[in-house]
């Protein structure tokens, strides 16, 4: 009898509606699927029967694209007549049916489909496309296209269940006329067999890998393209698309936070604050497939990927691995023999190649920057608009207080056990710009994300994203994360002294001393650009106040605001210029001003301690008390000075140190208490590119360095990577002297023209945190004759 046949464009029109048939009835899921398992193995079959029976008429060839064949049966056994006819060969199949001879998806970097869709600099050969607009594309089949008698559509699936209804199979039907906002192909041209097609996509289409094939149907039957795994199709987000929530209006702002593969990173403490590149690296050959594998290694569904709020917290858990398996192990114990140091990283493409090489293995090891570095990677490549935010003197509130609390014994000594609240010297984490439907009208726009394993979230290790304008208003009850992200920016520290009874009562607060010149990359240059005002209202402002009352109301001591403490002492540190230098002594200033017209007596406590750079205490290097006596509306400056022997043999990765100073009034028992964190300035490394710079030709660089320390650094290592220039490489010098200042020169062979960064770190166990970069200009290689 004749096969049942329903209609492509009605079927498709639809869209994702896999029960609804036209005149046949009512078919489940399982249905659907079962004919084109039956026409593959009957079109297989029936090829076979003919070659064997007839091998001159029916060879076996290679046509560019296999298809599979459904034939129709003829009235022959339904009208009772003779069950033997003739077969017909392939050139007869041909005629009748219409069959794919082969595809050309129009993928190269400098076409239009590349080019307009912004995806040309990705250094892969596949046709990487952006959802919510058109691309071209072009079959050949074995005879013209009829459009009154043949019918064909697009097949496309992602994930390992592809379903219509889920968005993850994609069924698009031939139309007259594109509208915008679904899934459609329209022809645009004809050449005998050939025939281009305009192919839309919505807005809101699930991002990811698809398998394309082709279908075709007519009266004698129907025929289907078998996969290609050459003519997958990578589809992204789209912030060029007015309808995508990942859409940014500013194309310097495009350019830079979709476009850029390299940025700046910056570290240190608030008055010291230091930079170094970061390679992102997020076009270069495999990381998109590397960062599709870490979606697909979260076990979450395909369907949920058109998501952005979904992507980035899949992201955010994915990059760290405590509980997921995910691409990188954070290590904060100075001890890195079985890995990596984080200070070595200068780049996120060498870490997700490893990660996607070993199958899922996590990466050794990372640390607040290089867990960002990599989302920053991994969201730019999959087309969300991303950059890493640094902020300096970033509390840690792990009891949901939204206060950072330090509680103080008897006698104003910290309680070490229970001070596990905690102010990073830096920490660094995302901001990633989308639509906020999800949340009151208001808070779309950039969103924080942080990677680095501190707090779970929901049972999982991650955070955000959390809308910036809810963090800056203190609305921490909106999701996601906000209350963590208001508490790392804008928390007030608080001083608890213990009791007789052991209780604790308040003794005195610092109000801005949290969230200090939270730092990016400005758009199109290296310049660093201070993004505070976008976290919270200034410092002290009656909106800054009533943003952190609204917050703390939420938290967990509600009622540290009941009574603010008065003074008429105050306490301040700070440092002259850069600050201290590596090797040599730590010079700081404690200034104590007395604003009352009467003689003030203080007991000053201080001690200097190792920290690291997340806050976390190391080692006390030097406890000092002295009493003073302050003057009448008097501002004494005090010299402090920390000598390069005392702390030479206790300084970890980021040569951390805090000095904290506590005291009190005698007169009128008021507190005194700060903390000032500070770092150990390292030298740069000093790179010099030696002669012209032309791709497919070797050229070298030299690298300088002079050794700050009265000390050899043992085992030093260099590493050297630059986009376009090399690929990673690890170089192990060996020692260097005190003092001594050595050269060495590397040789490569550019592969990109234009101006590229050249980046190197050095480490050891004595020294870290030194790096250099260097723009090289390679010109492309002349093809002019000699």
């Amino acid at each position: 009898m004749p096969a049942e046949r329903r209609s492509a464009r009605g079927r498709s029109a639809v869209g994702r509606f896999p029960s609804v048939t036209f005149g046949f009835g009512e078919d489940t899921e399982a249905e659907k699927e079962e004919p084109k398992e039956n026409n593959v193995k009957k079109g297989n079959a029936c090829k076979e029967w003919l070659r064997k029976v007839c091998p001159c008429c029916c060879p076996k060839h290679d046509d560019g694209i296999d298809t599979e064949v459904t034939l129709v049966d003829g009235p022959g056994k339904e009208d009772g007549g003779n069950s033997e006819k003739p077969v017909p060969g392939d050139k007869e199949l041909d005629d009748v049916l219409l069959k794919v001879k082969s595809i050309d998806l129009l993928k190269s970097k400098s076409g239009m489909n590349r080019t307009e869709h912004h995806t040309h600099l990705y250094q892969s050969d596949n046709l990487i496309i952006r959802r919510g607009q058109s691309f071209e594309m072009w079959i050949t089949l074995s005879r013209p296209f009829n459009p009154s008698s043949d019918e064909l559509h697009l097949d496309l699936k992602t994930g390992p269940l592809a379903v219509v209804a889920k968005g993850t199979h994609v069924i698009i039907p031939l139309v007259a006329k594109l509208e915008d906002d679904r899934w459609e192909a329209a022809v645009v041209k004809q050449e005998d067999k050939k025939i281009k097609l305009l192919v839309n996509s919505p807005a809101t289409a699930v991002i990811g890998r698809y398998q394309l094939t082709v279908e075709t149907n007519n009266q004698n039957g129907s025929a289907s393209s078998t996969h290609d795994p050459a003519n997958d199709i990578y589809i992204l987000f789209n912030p060029w698309c007015q309808d995508d929530i990942v859409y940014m209006d500013s194309e310097d702002e495009r350019q830079e936070y979709i476009l850029n593969d390299t940025g700046r990173i910056y570290y240190g403490t608030k008055d010291q604050i230091g930079a170094r590149t970061w390679n992102y690296g997020q076009f270069n050959d495999r990381i998109l497939a590397a960062c599709l594998f870490v979606m697909e290694k979260s076990g979450t569904s395909p369907s949920g990927w058109g998501d952005p709020i979904n992507v980035v917290r899949i992201i955010s858990a994915m990059v760290n691995s405590p509980d997921d398996q995910g691409v990188l192990e954070g290590n904060w114990s100075g001890d890195y023999s079985n890995g990596t140091s984080p200070t070595v990283w200068s780049g996120s493409v060498e870490i997700l190649e490893e990660y996607h090489k070993k199958n899922g293995t996590p990466v050794k090891y990372g640390q607040c920057w290089v867990f960002a570095g990599v989302v920053t990677t991994v969201l730019r490549c999959l087309g969300i608009p991303t950059r890493t935010v640094t902020n300096f003197s970033s509390a840690h509130d792990t009891d949901v207080s939204l206060t950072t609390d330090v509680y103080l014994d008897e006698n104003l000594e910290p309680i070490e056990n229970l001070n596990v609240d905690s102010i990073w010297n830096f920490h660094v984490w995302n901001d990633c710009w989308m639509a906020r439907n999800d949340l009151p009208p208001g808070h779309g726009g950039w969103q924080a994300v942080d990677a680095t394993p501190q707090e779970t979230s929901q049972g999982t290790y991650c955070c955000g994203p959390a809308s910036l304008a809810a963090v800056r208003y203190g609305q921490v009850y909106l999701k996601r994360d906000t209350a963590f992200v208001f508490a790392e920016v804008n928390s007030d520290k608080i001083y608890w002294q213990k009791n007789a009874d052991g209780t604790f009562t308040q003794i005195y607060s610092e109000k801005k001393i949290v969230g200090i010149s939270i730092s990016t990359k400005a758009v199109g240059s290296n310049e660093r650009s201070d993004i505070t005002h976008l976290y919270k209202h200034p410092e002290g402002s009656n909106e800054e106040r009533i943003a952190v009352e609204t917050a703390c109301s939420f938290g967990s001591k509600a009622k540290a605001y009941s009574s603010p403490t008065a003074q008429d002492v105050s306490l301040e540190v700070t440092l002259d210029g850069e600050g201290p230098k590596m090797g040599k002594d730590a010079e700081l200033m404690i200034t104590l001003k007395n604003s009352s017209s009467q003689q003030r007596s203080v007991s000053l406590h201080s001690q200097v301690s190792v920290m690291y750079y997340t806050g976390v205490h190391k080692a006390t290097v030097r406890t000092d008390t002295t009493d003073i006596e302050v003057l009448p509306n008097e501002e004494k400056v005090l010299e402090w000075a920390l000598e390069y022997k005392d702390y030479k043999d206790k300084l970890i990765d980021q040569a951390a140190l805090m000095l904290t100073v506590s005291g009190r009034v005698t007169e009128t028992q008021q507190i005194l208490a700060t903390q000032f964190s500070f770092r150990l300035r390292t030298p740069d490394l000093i790179i010099k590119p030696l002669g012209k710079a032309v791709v497919g030709e070797k050229m070298s660089v030299e690298i300088s360095f002079t050794n700050p320390l009265p000390q050899v650094l043992k085992a030093v290592i260099f590493h050297v990577e630059g986009l376009g220039l090399l690929t990673a490489r690890m170089i192990n010098y060996g020692d260097i002297g005190s003092h001594a200042s050595v050269s060495l020169t590397e040789q490569f062979i550019p592969t990109l023209s234009g101006t590229r960064k050249l980046l190197v770190s050095l480490d050891c166990k004595q020294l870290t945190q030194v790096h250099g970069v260097s723009d090289i200009t390679v010109e492309e290689k002349s093809n002019a004759p000699l």
